[in-house]
């Protein structure tokens, strides 16, 4: 039997939606005020959903312990109180929209769990504005 389970977790961080090579009016343009050059913040949620079979001998699908600190290295720590375009690798030359932010926290958490899950990733940048990525 097949199920998903979800942990929810939060990170604080900084960003400059640009591209490279544009005026700063034109990347206005296309990110409004996500281009501000001194940055700006956002309060992010992230669910993030396992995938898989429950382990009869356990009951569980996956310890959602493991998922907790998996999602704390891997997403919390390296993200939370930061600027993303200049304290995370990935996004030193990735703008860092959230589509992009989703693909980076969906890879570090896949790189992490066993083979037989597939996973899901939700992240709110707003409480409205929120991308789904599962691969």
């Amino acid at each position: 039997m097949s199920l998903t389970v979800y942990r929810k977790a939060h990170f604080n961080a900084a960003h400059r939606l640009y591209k490279e090579g544009w005026s700063d009016e034109k990347n206005s343009q296309v990110f409004g005020k996500c281009s501000n050059p001194n940055y700006h913040g956002h309060n992010y949620v992230l669910e993030v959903g396992v995938t898989g079979d429950i382990d009869p001998e356990t009951g569980f699908l996956i310890d959602l312990k493991i998922l907790k600190d998996i999602i704390y290295q891997e997403v919390e720590t390296p993200f939370d109180h930061k600027n993303l375009n200049l304290e995370v690798p990935a996004f030193k030359k990735l703008n860092p929209t959230v589509e992009n932010i989703a693909i980076e926290i969906y890879n570090r958490i896949k790189n992490r769990l066993e083979d037989r899950f597939t996973i899901s990733v939700k992240l709110y940048e707003t409480p409205r504005n929120f991308v789904v990525y599962t691969g």
